[in-house]
């Protein structure tokens, strides 16, 4: 069973990822920060990411997958970045802080679940 991290500081959005795989076979974890979000990530080794750019506290999304894409042992990681921020700049960005996908907000269920089997195997399991 892969494991997804959802880092999101807004937690109907939290909901809406989690029910969204819910139907999928997903061991699911969430984390409510940056910080939060690094250490669980440190500790649980999730096969993919969900990661929010803009967060409040110590450090935003884009740090967050920056020391993941840095750490050896996590590097495997897949992240996608989840942001209402849809401009050049910010794919860029996104780019350069190693993440493997970039969705803007609003995004739909679908496009969540076909971005997650896409880079995690097609079986998704």
């Amino acid at each position: 069973m892969k494991r997804v991290l959802i880092v999101e500081d807004q937690a109907d959005i939290r909901k809406l990822i989690r029910m969204t795989l819910e139907f999928e076979n997903y061991e699911i974890h969430e984390a409510a920060d940056g910080s939060f979000g690094l250490r669980m990530a440190q500790a649980i080794k999730p096969d993919i990411l969900l990661l929010d750019v803009m967060m409040p506290g110590e450090i935003d999304g884009l740090q967050v997958c920056q020391r993941i894409k840095s750490d050896p042992e996590m590097a495997g990681s897949k992240v996608v970045l989840l942001t209402a921020r849809g401009q050049q700049k910010d794919r860029e960005a996104g780019e350069q802080a190693g993440a493997d996908e970039y969705l803007v907000k609003p995004f739909s269920p679908l496009q969540l679940i076909e971005t997650i089997e896409r880079l995690l195997g097609a079986d998704g399991a």
